[in-house]
């Protein structure tokens, strides 16, 4: 029963994305169903801007990001601090303050473009934000909360990971 229930919600959300439904109605309408947890985030630097790169399920999904949204992520992987805080850093600091924290970040493609909506929990509520993927990346990281997509994005999106990713000529890891 699982394994059906598993599938009608793959096919609510592959349906959701052709007709233009948003992926926060689809998780509302299923749940959790047809997201994949992000299992490993890394970030590169390339000749043509910073990469994000999202690992699950043996594929990578590559976000372009701006360099300061890639030295702040890079800084919440790392644990490196600097000397002023970077927009991200100052956005944990508040919500901790209120007692508030990041709980998920849900990721979704529409066009070209990456989305994510931010879940915030504070007071024992919560509330979904729409948000530039790299920042929810950022706060994600900085909150340990889990990143999820769907893995209708993941296959249509995702690289194959044969082997692990190493840098090519002109790249370097952050």
């Amino acid at each position: 029963m699982r394994t059906v229930t598993s599938f009608l919600a793959y096919v609510l959300v592959a349906l959701c994305f052709s007709a233009g439904v948003t992926l926060r109605d689809a998780v509302a309408a299923e749940g959790d169903a047809g997201l994949v947890q992000i299992e490993q985030t890394e970030v590169l630097e390339s000749p043509y801007g910073h990469i994000v790169v999202l690992k699950a399920r043996n594929k990578a999904i590559p976000i372009f990001v701006d360099a300061v949204v890639a030295q702040s992520i890079h800084g919440a992987l790392t644990g490196e601090k600097f000397p002023r805080p970077l927009s991200h850093d100052l956005m944990h600091s508040i919500l901790q303050a209120f007692d508030a924290r990041i709980s998920r970040v849900v990721i979704s493609l529409k066009g070209a473009t990456y989305y994510a909506d931010v879940t915030v929990v504070m007071n024992g509520a919560s509330k979904i934000f729409d948000s530039r993927s790299s920042d929810a990346i950022a706060l994600a990281i900085h909150f340990n909360a889990p990143m999820l997509v769907s893995s209708a994005l993941l296959d249509d999106a995702g690289k194959a990971l044969d082997q692990p990713v190493t840098p090519r000529p002109g790249e370097t890891r952050l």
